[in-house]
Protein backbone atom coordinates (compact mmCIF):
# COMPACT_ATOMS: atom_id res chain seq x y z
CA UNK A 1 0.00 0.00 0.00
CA UNK A 2 3.08 2.26 0.08
CA UNK A 3 2.58 5.47 -1.89
CA UNK A 4 4.94 7.81 -3.79
CA UNK A 5 3.79 10.87 -1.79
CA UNK A 6 3.82 11.40 1.95
CA UNK A 7 0.58 10.28 3.57
CA UNK A 8 0.66 13.34 5.85
CA UNK A 9 1.83 16.80 4.72
CA UNK A 10 2.42 19.90 6.83
CA UNK A 11 0.46 23.12 6.77
CA UNK A 12 3.60 25.01 5.82
CA UNK A 13 4.14 22.74 2.81
CA UNK A 14 0.59 23.39 1.62
CA UNK A 15 0.80 27.13 2.34
CA UNK A 16 3.98 27.30 0.23
CA UNK A 17 2.28 25.38 -2.58
CA UNK A 18 -0.66 27.82 -2.55
CA UNK A 19 1.65 30.83 -2.48
CA UNK A 20 3.59 29.40 -5.43
CA UNK A 21 0.30 28.99 -7.32
CA UNK A 22 0.69 25.23 -7.62
CA UNK A 23 -3.00 24.52 -6.93
CA UNK A 24 -4.60 23.37 -10.16
CA UNK A 25 -4.80 20.20 -12.25
CA UNK A 26 -1.72 18.71 -10.52
CA UNK A 27 -2.64 19.70 -6.95
CA UNK A 28 -6.14 19.80 -5.51
CA UNK A 29 -7.23 20.52 -1.93
CA UNK A 30 -10.36 18.93 -0.48
CA UNK A 31 -12.33 19.77 2.64
CA UNK A 32 -13.60 16.31 3.59
CA UNK A 33 -15.39 17.35 6.78
CA UNK A 34 -18.10 15.03 8.06
CA UNK A 35 -19.65 14.79 11.51
CA UNK A 36 -22.28 12.68 13.20
CA UNK A 37 -25.79 14.12 12.84
CA UNK A 38 -25.97 14.81 16.58
CA UNK A 39 -23.21 17.43 16.17
CA UNK A 40 -25.67 19.51 14.12
CA UNK A 41 -22.84 20.91 12.02
CA UNK A 42 -23.55 21.93 8.43
CA UNK A 43 -20.20 21.17 6.85
CA UNK A 44 -21.04 22.50 3.40
CA UNK A 45 -22.23 25.79 4.88
CA UNK A 46 -19.05 26.00 6.99
CA UNK A 47 -17.05 25.44 3.79
CA UNK A 48 -18.95 28.23 2.04
CA UNK A 49 -18.08 30.60 4.87
CA UNK A 50 -14.36 29.82 5.00
CA UNK A 51 -11.95 27.27 3.62
CA UNK A 52 -8.37 26.90 2.47
CA UNK A 53 -7.87 28.88 -0.77
CA UNK A 54 -8.39 26.70 -3.83
CA UNK A 55 -10.18 23.94 -1.89
CA UNK A 56 -13.31 22.10 -2.98
CA UNK A 57 -15.78 20.29 -0.72
CA UNK A 58 -15.83 16.48 -0.72
CA UNK A 59 -19.14 15.19 0.64
CA UNK A 60 -18.75 11.69 2.15
CA UNK A 61 -22.54 11.30 2.25
CA UNK A 62 -22.87 12.30 -1.41
CA UNK A 63 -20.00 10.24 -2.86
CA UNK A 64 -21.28 6.89 -1.61
CA UNK A 65 -23.43 3.87 -2.41
CA UNK A 66 -26.89 5.38 -2.05
CA UNK A 67 -28.55 2.00 -2.56
CA UNK A 68 -27.09 0.73 0.73
CA UNK A 69 -29.05 0.91 3.97
CA UNK A 70 -25.78 1.77 5.74
CA UNK A 71 -24.20 5.23 5.87
CA UNK A 72 -21.59 6.36 3.34
CA UNK A 73 -20.59 2.93 2.06
CA UNK A 74 -18.09 3.03 -0.82
CA UNK A 75 -19.51 4.20 -4.16
CA UNK A 76 -18.99 2.30 -7.40
CA UNK A 77 -15.83 2.97 -9.40
CA UNK A 78 -17.82 4.84 -12.04
CA UNK A 79 -19.60 7.02 -9.47
CA UNK A 80 -16.31 7.84 -7.73
CA UNK A 81 -14.63 8.63 -11.05
CA UNK A 82 -17.41 11.00 -12.01
CA UNK A 83 -17.55 12.66 -8.58
CA UNK A 84 -13.81 13.42 -8.28
CA UNK A 85 -13.49 14.28 -11.97
CA UNK A 86 -16.05 17.03 -11.33
CA UNK A 87 -13.70 18.35 -8.63
CA UNK A 88 -10.94 18.80 -11.23
CA UNK A 89 -9.05 15.68 -10.18
CA UNK A 90 -7.29 13.43 -12.67
CA UNK A 91 -5.14 10.35 -12.16
CA UNK A 92 -2.03 12.57 -12.04
CA UNK A 93 -3.42 14.97 -9.41
CA UNK A 94 -1.90 15.13 -5.93
CA UNK A 95 -4.89 15.43 -3.59
CA UNK A 96 -4.52 16.96 -0.11
CA UNK A 97 -7.45 16.37 2.27
CA UNK A 98 -8.31 18.16 5.49
CA UNK A 99 -11.27 18.50 7.82
CA UNK A 100 -12.46 21.11 10.30
CA UNK A 101 -12.59 18.87 13.38
CA UNK A 102 -11.73 20.32 16.78
CA UNK A 103 -9.54 17.22 17.22
CA UNK A 104 -7.37 18.25 14.24
CA UNK A 105 -8.33 15.19 12.22
CA UNK A 106 -11.54 13.19 12.07
CA UNK A 107 -12.97 12.37 8.64
CA UNK A 108 -10.05 13.37 6.38
CA UNK A 109 -8.40 9.91 6.65
CA UNK A 110 -11.65 8.38 5.29
CA UNK A 111 -11.36 10.51 2.15
CA UNK A 112 -7.64 9.64 1.95
CA UNK A 113 -8.47 5.93 2.17
CA UNK A 114 -11.27 6.23 -0.40
CA UNK A 115 -8.80 7.59 -2.95
CA UNK A 116 -6.30 4.87 -2.06
CA UNK A 117 -8.83 2.03 -2.37
CA UNK A 118 -9.81 3.36 -5.81
CA UNK A 119 -6.19 3.11 -6.93
CA UNK A 120 -5.09 6.72 -6.40
CA UNK A 121 -1.86 6.84 -4.39
CA UNK A 122 -1.21 10.56 -4.91
CA UNK A 123 -3.15 11.59 -1.81
CA UNK A 124 -2.19 13.10 1.55
CA UNK A 125 -3.85 14.25 4.75
CA UNK A 126 -3.10 17.77 5.99
CA UNK A 127 -1.40 17.49 9.38
CA UNK A 128 -3.43 19.23 12.07
CA UNK A 129 -6.29 19.96 9.69
CA UNK A 130 -8.11 23.28 9.49
CA UNK A 131 -7.65 23.73 13.25
CA UNK A 132 -3.88 24.14 12.88
CA UNK A 133 -4.20 25.94 9.55
CA UNK A 134 -6.12 28.70 11.35
CA UNK A 135 -3.90 28.66 14.45
CA UNK A 136 -0.78 29.08 12.29
CA UNK A 137 -2.27 32.13 10.59
CA UNK A 138 -2.49 30.68 7.08
CA UNK A 139 -4.99 32.30 4.68
CA UNK A 140 -8.66 31.37 4.36
CA UNK A 141 -11.33 32.49 1.93
CA UNK A 142 -15.03 32.26 1.17
CA UNK A 143 -14.37 32.49 -2.57
CA UNK A 144 -14.95 29.39 -4.66
CA UNK A 145 -14.57 28.78 -8.36
CA UNK A 146 -15.46 25.33 -9.62
CA UNK A 147 -12.41 23.58 -11.09
CA UNK A 148 -12.42 22.52 -14.71
CA UNK A 149 -13.59 18.94 -14.99
CA UNK A 150 -10.93 16.28 -15.54
CA UNK A 151 -11.10 12.63 -16.49
CA UNK A 152 -10.46 10.22 -13.62
CA UNK A 153 -10.32 6.45 -13.98
CA UNK A 154 -10.91 4.64 -10.69
CA UNK A 155 -9.68 1.11 -10.16
CA UNK A 156 -11.21 -0.40 -7.02
CA UNK A 157 -9.01 -2.73 -4.98
CA UNK A 158 -11.86 -4.90 -3.69
CA UNK A 159 -9.53 -7.00 -1.54
CA UNK A 160 -8.99 -4.00 0.76
CA UNK A 161 -12.70 -3.91 1.63
CA UNK A 162 -14.06 -6.44 4.10
CA UNK A 163 -17.67 -7.54 4.56
CA UNK A 164 -19.84 -8.76 7.44
CA UNK A 165 -19.23 -12.31 6.21
CA UNK A 166 -15.45 -11.78 6.16
CA UNK A 167 -15.47 -10.60 9.79
CA UNK A 168 -17.77 -13.46 10.82
CA UNK A 169 -15.38 -15.96 9.26
CA UNK A 170 -12.39 -14.27 10.90
CA UNK A 171 -13.99 -14.62 14.34
CA UNK A 172 -13.93 -18.38 13.75
CA UNK A 173 -10.46 -18.61 12.20
CA UNK A 174 -8.73 -15.82 14.18
CA UNK A 175 -6.44 -15.30 11.20
CA UNK A 176 -6.35 -11.49 11.15
CA UNK A 177 -6.00 -8.74 13.78
CA UNK A 178 -9.06 -6.48 13.78
CA UNK A 179 -8.70 -3.01 15.31
CA UNK A 180 -11.75 -0.99 16.42
CA UNK A 181 -11.19 2.79 16.47
CA UNK A 182 -14.21 3.76 18.58
CA UNK A 183 -13.85 5.16 22.10
CA UNK A 184 -13.16 2.71 24.93
CA UNK A 185 -16.63 3.24 26.41
CA UNK A 186 -18.42 2.49 23.14
CA UNK A 187 -16.17 -0.53 22.57
CA UNK A 188 -16.87 -1.98 26.04
CA UNK A 189 -20.56 -1.16 25.89
CA UNK A 190 -20.55 1.28 28.81
CA UNK A 191 -21.08 4.45 26.72
CA UNK A 192 -23.93 4.87 24.24
CA UNK A 193 -23.54 4.79 20.49
CA UNK A 194 -24.33 8.11 18.73
CA UNK A 195 -27.03 6.40 16.67
CA UNK A 196 -30.17 5.77 18.70
CA UNK A 197 -31.04 2.36 17.21
CA UNK A 198 -27.58 0.87 17.86
CA UNK A 199 -26.27 -0.38 21.20
CA UNK A 200 -22.56 -0.25 21.99
CA UNK A 201 -20.15 -3.17 22.38
CA UNK A 202 -17.80 -5.07 20.07
CA UNK A 203 -17.31 -8.36 18.26
CA UNK A 204 -15.04 -11.15 19.46
CA UNK A 205 -11.31 -10.73 18.89
CA UNK A 206 -11.44 -6.98 18.20
CA UNK A 207 -8.66 -4.81 19.70
CA UNK A 208 -9.59 -1.31 20.81
CA UNK A 209 -7.40 1.59 19.62
CA UNK A 210 -9.48 4.79 19.79
CA UNK A 211 -8.77 7.01 16.79
CA UNK A 212 -7.79 9.93 19.06
CA UNK A 213 -4.79 7.92 20.30
CA UNK A 214 -3.23 8.28 16.84
CA UNK A 215 -3.16 12.06 17.33
CA UNK A 216 -1.03 14.26 19.55
CA UNK A 217 -2.96 16.33 22.11
CA UNK A 218 -2.43 19.26 19.72
CA UNK A 219 -4.34 17.46 16.97
CA UNK A 220 -1.36 16.67 14.76
CA UNK A 221 -0.67 13.10 13.69
CA UNK A 222 1.80 11.20 15.85
CA UNK A 223 5.24 10.49 14.40
CA UNK A 224 6.23 6.96 13.29
CA UNK A 225 8.14 6.25 16.52
CA UNK A 226 5.09 7.08 18.64
CA UNK A 227 2.85 5.04 16.32
CA UNK A 228 5.14 2.03 16.57
CA UNK A 229 4.86 2.16 20.38
CA UNK A 230 1.10 2.65 20.18
CA UNK A 231 0.60 -0.52 18.13
CA UNK A 232 3.03 -2.47 20.30
CA UNK A 233 1.29 -1.41 23.52
CA UNK A 234 -2.08 -2.44 22.06
CA UNK A 235 -0.71 -5.86 21.11
CA UNK A 236 -1.08 -5.22 17.38
CA UNK A 237 1.70 -6.33 15.03
CA UNK A 238 1.89 -3.94 12.05
CA UNK A 239 3.99 -6.52 10.21
CA UNK A 240 0.89 -8.71 9.98
CA UNK A 241 -2.42 -8.01 8.22
CA UNK A 242 -4.75 -5.54 9.95
CA UNK A 243 -8.46 -4.97 9.39
CA UNK A 244 -9.93 -1.76 10.79
CA UNK A 245 -13.46 -1.03 12.01
CA UNK A 246 -15.31 1.72 13.93
CA UNK A 247 -18.91 2.98 13.98
CA UNK A 248 -19.56 3.50 10.27
CA UNK A 249 -16.18 3.24 8.55
CA UNK A 250 -14.88 6.80 9.04
CA UNK A 251 -12.50 6.90 12.02
CA UNK A 252 -11.31 3.35 11.29
CA UNK A 253 -9.29 4.97 8.52
CA UNK A 254 -7.03 6.51 11.20
CA UNK A 255 -5.84 2.96 11.91
CA UNK A 256 -5.13 2.34 8.23
CA UNK A 257 -3.37 5.70 7.82
CA UNK A 258 -1.16 5.11 10.86
CA UNK A 259 -0.20 1.57 9.82
CA UNK A 260 0.41 2.73 6.23
CA UNK A 261 2.83 5.37 7.51
CA UNK A 262 4.78 2.56 9.19
CA UNK A 263 5.15 0.82 5.83
CA UNK A 264 2.46 -1.80 6.35
CA UNK A 265 0.89 -3.10 3.17
CA UNK A 266 -1.83 -5.59 4.15
CA UNK A 267 -4.48 -3.17 5.43
CA UNK A 268 -8.23 -3.52 5.03
CA UNK A 269 -11.40 -1.79 6.19
CA UNK A 270 -14.67 -3.28 7.36
CA UNK A 271 -16.83 -0.71 5.60
CA UNK A 272 -20.15 -1.59 7.25
CA UNK A 273 -18.44 -1.45 10.64
CA UNK A 274 -20.29 -1.60 13.97
CA UNK A 275 -23.60 -0.27 12.64
CA UNK A 276 -23.88 -3.15 10.17
CA UNK A 277 -22.53 -5.66 12.67
CA UNK A 278 -25.04 -4.73 15.36
CA UNK A 279 -27.96 -4.82 12.94
CA UNK A 280 -27.03 -8.16 11.36
CA UNK A 281 -25.27 -10.18 14.08
CA UNK A 282 -27.11 -12.53 16.43
CA UNK A 283 -27.11 -11.43 20.11
CA UNK A 284 -24.37 -13.84 21.18
CA UNK A 285 -22.00 -12.15 18.71
CA UNK A 286 -22.36 -8.80 20.51
CA UNK A 287 -19.91 -8.50 23.43
CA UNK A 288 -20.98 -5.75 25.83
CA UNK A 289 -20.74 -4.68 29.44
CA UNK A 290 -24.00 -2.82 28.79
CA UNK A 291 -27.36 -4.10 27.58
CA UNK A 292 -26.03 -5.64 24.36
CA UNK A 293 -28.55 -6.92 21.85
CA UNK A 294 -31.83 -8.44 22.91
CA UNK A 295 -32.89 -11.64 21.18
Amino acid sequence: MAAPVRAVVSGQWLADAIQNKLVGPKLRILDGSWYLPKSKRNTREEFNQKHIPGASFFDIDECCDKSSQYDHMLPTSSDFSRYVGDLGIGNDTHVVVYDTSDFGSFSAPRVWWTFRVFGHSLVSVLDGGFKHWLADGHPVTSDYSKPERRDFQANLNQSWVKSFEDVLENIKTKQVQVVDARSAGRFRGTDPEPRGDIQSGHFAGAINMPYTTFLEPSGKHKNPEALTKLFKDAGVDPEKPIWASCGSGVTACHVVLAADRLGCTDLCLYDGAWVEWFKRASPELIISEGQGKQA
